[in-house]
């Protein structure tokens, strides 16, 4: 059984009515002290307001039945209040509800004050014992020594009755303060329930739904930002997948309806062994067109979920770029197409995937230049990065196609059949390498001038001069 409740309307509720009843407790303490030092003081200055009496009225050299009945007087309508007068001796000479005070034994002479406390009869008494100068009948001064004692009980019921009405009055406040708190919290917290309604009813459909910011409390606005990033983020990747999957199903169709429309030819009636062989070579091409798509879609996916790179080691990637220049020189000459490379920089990375990215580079370009044009690489470092640009001239890339560049399938001239090349997943596998190695790749396309700049850490700095 969980002693903490689960809802976070009960949790605010509860600490909020903790929190008053705590505070409230400690105020009751506080003034109930307070209350009760007030009346201990308004009783001490009865008891010391009668001792003053008690001289006043024996200040006068007078008999002892007088001075009685003067005291008498004297206290006429206190009847909380208990007197009693010994002489030096010990004899009573004077006594107004003796029996008040019990047993009680006086002090000693030699202690001046004190005052007492003691219960009879379920009552509480409040005492003061104390000296008192005096003039006997002979007008002789002579110690008395005094006990008066005062009924506090009065003081003391109404003490723990203040005490009785305010814990019932902080039971109740707390009740209270937990019915206002849950209620605020309930409406606080609206944005919330919105957030997991809004969770609830996702789907395919309705990944475009956003929650309103505007409206959201503070505490909760950077809740409901990154609920609506995330939203963003899953419309955005789900957008990607449901292309991916037509593309997928776009690529595949062409040569699977190849394989199923040749071999259908070839099984349409007996043939020689050469026309076999001859469907079964363009089958094979087939099949090598669609290993190498499927072998691009685990490269990428390896690349999603960090296993892309398997060692690193220093690079220059000026040798890297004239290895691939040499690759590239027969097509480059088919072609018409010049190579220039220029600069050198080294980088940490793993050299068969930077190869990769390199060479996917390159051939795009040589697929994308015309006859007679030129392809320039240049290798720059400034300021801890390294920077490989391929440059090539041809036609322009619409701003449209330039921010879908890098995804996967995705051509710049769809329209185009392409006999012999991949399925447009070159550029994606190239921007997963750059990233895998801390780096970043970018492209611009402007006048017919195309230009595919890679940016990578600086393996070593360049020397001083």
């Amino acid at each position: 059984m969980r002693a903490w409740p689960r809802s976070l309307t009960a949790r605010l509720a509860l600490l909020f009515a903790l929190l008053t009843a705590t505070l409230l407790l400690v105020v009751v303490l506080v003034q109930g002290r307070a209350v009760e030092g007030h009346m201990r003081e308004l009783d001490d200055h009865e008891l010391t307001g009668k001792v003053r009496l008690i001289r006043n009225v024996l200040h006068h050299g007078e008999s002892s039945e007088t001075r009685s009945r003067r005291l008498d007087d004297a206290f006429i309508g206190h009847d909380m209040l208990a007197v009693v007068l010994r002489d030096t001796e010990g004899r009573v000479v004077y006594a107004l509800r003796p029996e008040l005070f019990g047993e009680r034994q006086l002090a000693a002479d030699s202690v001046p004050e004190v005052t007492t406390t003691w219960e009879k009869d379920g009552k509480q008494y409040l005492g003061l014992e104390t000296i008192v100068e005096v003039l006997d009948s002979r007008s002789r001064p002579t110690r008395l020594r005094a006990l008066v004692g005062l009924d506090v009980s009065h003081h003391l019921r109404f003490l723990e009755e203040v005490r009785r009405r305010l814990w019932i009055d902080i039971f109740f406040a707390a009740i209270i303060a937990a019915l206002f708190a849950w209620f605020a919290a309930h409406r606080g917290l609206e944005p919330l329930r919105r957030v997991t309604a809004t969770a609830r009813g996702l789907s395919a459909e309705r990944l475009a739904e956003r929650l309103p910011e505007r409206d959201a409390p503070n505490e909760v606005r950077e809740l409901v930002s990154a609920f609506n990033g995330m939203l963003a983020r899953l419309e955005s990747s789900f957008r990607r997948l449901s292309d991916f999957s037509a593309d997928i199903a776009h690529e595949l169709r062409t040569p699977v309806s190849n394989l199923m429309t040749q071999t259908e030819v070839a099984l349409s009636h007996a043939r020689s062994p050469d026309e076999y062989r001859e469907v079964l070579a363009s089958n094979l091409e087939e099949y090598e067109r669609i290993a190498r798509m499927v072998s691009d879609m685990l490269f990428l996916a390896q690349a999603e979920n960090g296993h892309l790179l398997h060692s690193s080691e220093v690079v220059k990637l000026a040798d890297e770029a004239r290895a691939l220049i040499d690759f590239y020189e027969a097509l480059a000459e088919e072609q018409c197409v010049r190579i220039v490379l220029t600069g050198e920089a080294t980088v940490i990375a793993d050299r068969s995937m930077m190869r990769r990215a390199l060479s996917n580079l390159l051939s795009n370009a040589l697929r994308h230049t015309p006859s007679g044009g030129s392809i320039e690489i240049s290798i720059s470092s400034q300021g801890g990065v390294v920077t490989l640009a391929v440059r090539n001239y041809g036609d322009t890339i619409p701003a449209a196609q330039l921010s879908r560049i890098f995804e996967r399938f995705h051509r710049a001239s769809p329209e185009r059949h392409r006999h012999g090349e991949g399925a447009g997943l070159g550029l994606a596998i190239t921007r997963s390498i750059v990233e895998a190695h801390g780096g970043r790749i970018e492209v611009s396309s402007d006048a017919g001038v195309t230009i595919f700049a890679l940016q990578l850490p600086l393996a070593v700095p360049p020397a001083k001069a």
